[in-house]
């Protein structure tokens, strides 16, 4: 060999070497053994470095600390075990009003009752309570009609798991019965309703919308499910959602949008949405952890609320978040949230994350008090949407005024959301360790498996610091928000719904036309902590003076 083609060929022979020694000390180190190249090599997923002697004193620690790692793994955790520490959204000095008021919905005196049962599945719940408290229609017959519309489309819609059609008829003649007798429990009575397949119903098994956990059941109904029933309401049907709460892709499918069945319906309260937008129930129970409200009721030409961190109990939910998960409604109006809020809103012994806090709206109440601000830059450029811009000359033209604010905080929220990830890892601890995630239809790398096997690796300290900024960024949104009593913003824009969702702000989504391809679009508003009635005033006015509300899709309008 030549000089030149033997100093061409070190190189390589020095990588072969390398590979060598690499494979020896492989070989020569015991299955599991901690190394100091087994340091390295972690350090490098989390951006440090240790020096030789830092990587010898280590290792008695870590495996004390593995060897702890496996004690815990003995005991078995439930779902339903929240950690000891409790995440709190109000910022500092601040903390929400007691005084719960009398309720004044603003009802009509009376309703006139449809011919067609299509037309009557399509009313709001606010008429709907009107029709059924002055006898013009039965609850018997108004759950018959939802179940029919169920049986009829909910295969189509691929969005049902539960149907409880025998349970469901003997509330609605209970229901029937009480109000011959005198006896009515509110705007909720007789009224049917669906839920999303994460809350626990004793005696129907609760899915998660996942493979692993399909067949499972619990021996105890959630809190919100409780109180609805307790208010009235008559529990027809458990809808799906995206396997542990993300996306529209569950165990049985795909769950559609009524208004273009080639597309999902978004996720993850995936079901619930598209049968309130179907006209399968006048409204149903939807969860958000980052968009799972907001996101579904934009696809499906619905009105979502997103309820205030703390308001609603979660006691019975499955948990993916516990310093993220908030349960609130999915209508066809603003007020039908605020009523459903008013019934599920409040302090649960049973959730210590709840905090007690009045919803108090009245419709006697001056929307043209508020004070209203809106996110300029949003609304503007090639990129803004005209429909976006359309709600904007709305408010306008009921005299309005608005006010341009910008959103900047000085902490970005895309690594303080690595928070909910290593939650979730932690909720679904079994299901990695098991390889339970095998079971799971959605398997990309943005799926559930891939994200929980990549959050175990996150380190505790960077989880707190997470947590650190996040409380900076609570102060921030407060400081922010706290001159201004709603805040316009479209529902995608920037990084308010990550925001938002960090620092448990309400949100209230609505639909406000249709893109090119025919599929709705929406607005959002956002109030400061547990001033929802606000939300439900902008959001009324809005829906008084638009018809986007009232929009059925086509094809299941029959």
């Amino acid at each position: 060999m030549d000089r030149k083609n033997r100093s061409r060929s070190q190189p390589f022979l020095f990588l072969v070497a390398v590979a060598f020694l690499a494979v020896g000390f492989t070989l020569g180190r015991k299955a599991g053994e901690i190394t100091p190249i087994s340091i390295d090599a972690a350090a490098d997923l989390i951006g440090l470095s240790f020096s030789p002697p830092e990587k010898d004193s280590m290792i008695a620690a870590l495996n004390t600390q593995r060897n702890n790692f496996e004690i815990l793994r003995k005991t078995k955790l439930e779902n339903s075990v929240a950690p000891a520490l409790i995440f709190n959204p109000l910022p500092r000095g601040f903390f929400p009003s007691q005084l719960q008021k009398p309720y004044e919905w603003g009802f009509p005196a009376t309703v006139t009752l449809p011919e067609k049962d299509n037309d009557i599945a399509y009313l709001p719940l606010n008429q709907l309570a009107v029709l059924i408290k002055n006898k013009q229609i039965s609850s018997e017959r108004l759950t018959k009609i939802y179940l029919d519309r169920i049986k009829t489309y909910a295969d189509t819609l691929q969005c049902l798991i539960t149907l409880l059609e025998e349970p469901a008829l003997q509330k609605a003649r209970e229901m029937d019965q009480e109000l011959a007798s005198g006896k009515y429990r509110g705007p909720l009575h007789g009224i049917p309703y669906g839920i999303k397949d994460l809350l626990s119903v004793k005696g129907t098994k609760t899915t998660w919308g996942a493979n692993p956990y399909k067949d499972q059941s619990f021996d105890e109904t959630a809190t919100v499910v409780e109180k609805l029933n307790e208010a009235g309401g008559v529990l027809v049907g458990k809808f799906t959602l995206g396997a542990l709460a993300m996306g529209d892709i569950w165990y049985g499918g795909v769950t559609k949008n009524p208004w273009n069945l080639s597309q999902g319906s978004s996720g993850s309260s995936a079901g619930s949405a598209s049968a309130v937008s179907a006209g399968l129930v006048p409204f149903a129970i939807g969860t958000e952890t980052l968009g799972s409200i907001v996101s579904p009721s934009t696809r499906n030409g619905v009105t979502g609320l997103r309820p205030t961190y703390g308001r609603v109990s979660k006691h019975g939910a499955m948990a993916l978040s516990w310093s993220m998960d908030k349960i609130g409604p999915i209508s066809r109006s603003v007020l039908d949230n605020a009523i459903v809020l008013a019934l599920i809103n409040g302090r649960d012994e049973k959730d210590a994350s709840t905090i007690p806090a009045a919803f108090n709206y009245s419709a006697k109440n001056d929307v043209k008090k508020l004070k209203i601000g809106y996110f300029k830059a949003f609304f503007e450029g090639e990129r803004a949407s005209k429909n976006d811009q359309t709600v904007i000359e709305v408010l306008k033209n009921q005299g309005i005024e608005l006010h341009p604010l910008e959103l900047k905080t000085s902490m970005n929220p895309g690594p303080i959301l690595n928070m909910l990830v290593v939650e979730g890892a932690a909720a679904f601890d079994e299901l990695t360790r098991l390889d339970l995630d095998d079971q799971l239809v959605a398997q990309a790398r943005n799926s559930w498996p891939n994200i929980f096997r990549a959050a175990r690796l996150i380190p505790a300290v960077e989880y707190v610091q997470m947590s650190r900024q996040r409380n900076l960024l609570i102060a921030e949104m407060h400081e922010l928000m706290k001159d201004y009593d709603v805040i316009v913003t479209p529902s995608f824009a920037g990084q308010q719904l990550q925001i938002t969702n960090l620092t448990g702000h309400p949100a209230l989504c609505m639909p406000n036309g249709f893109a090119e391809n025919g599929s709705p679009t929406s607005i959002t508003l956002l109030a400061n902590l547990f001033e929802e009635e606000k939300l439900i005033m902008l959001g009324r006015l809005i829906q008084e003076n638009t018809d986007w509300q009232a929009k059925r899709p086509p094809m299941f309008d029959k």
